[in-house]
């Protein structure tokens, strides 16, 4: 989140002055990317979730697929560009009461494997860090003639803190969320132009 707002200033003092920024000032480049970012929710998630009538839906291009026994989502959304350690995501994911109506949307998120946290388009426009890294079992890089992907497995994923557990809670009126219970393992991978 504090490299998008350096980024932000950075594109007013150009816009404003009109002068290129000393090298100092300059940050990592935003790139094209491809690619996905999924996981699959965690054991007794999206029972304990359906249980208080939260349906998890998909943001076009992102989707969800549940399994048929109902004990399992796995939700997938595209790469489309990568800042340093972050990787952007197109779409996101919805999580909805179906009884009262409510939901909160993640939209566009940012994968950042450096700072271990998912960061997500709020409703409101807010930003936040949505869920926090706990773990990643493995991390890969191939490298092609003319690209190169990485590819993390295994990653562990919780609420990112009590705060945010609060604000799904409250968002949603049920009481599930926690930080302390992993929500999920993900995968990531990104491939870019070398």
């Amino acid at each position: 989140m504090r490299r998008r707002v350096v980024i932000a200033v950075c594109a007013i003092t150009v816009a404003l002055t009109g002068a290129a920024l000393p090298a100092t000032a300059a940050t990592t480049d935003t790139i094209p990317a491809g690619g996905t970012f999924s996981f699959t929710t965690g054991n007794g998630i999206l029972p304990t979730w359906t249980a208080d009538d939260i349906v998890i839906i998909g943001v076009s291009p992102g989707s969800v697929t549940t399994a048929p026994s109902n004990l399992f989502s796995r939700i997938s959304m595209p790469i489309v560009a990568k800042t340093g350690s972050a990787n952007a995501a197109a779409g996101g994911f919805r999580l909805y009461n179906s009884t009262t109506g409510q939901s909160v949307r993640c939209s566009t998120p940012t994968i950042d494997t450096r700072a271990r946290v998912i960061d997500c388009v709020l409703p409101g426009g807010k930003n936040a860090a949505l869920f926090s890294m706990k773990s990643i079992r493995t991390r890969s890089v191939i490298t092609g003639s003319s690209t190169v992907t990485t590819i993390y497995r295994g990653i562990v994923l919780r609420i990112n803190g009590q705060a945010m557990a609060d604000l799904l809670n409250d968002s949603l009126s049920i009481s599930t969320f926690s930080p302390y219970v992993t929500v999920g393992t993900g995968d990531l991978i990104v491939t870019v132009d070398r």
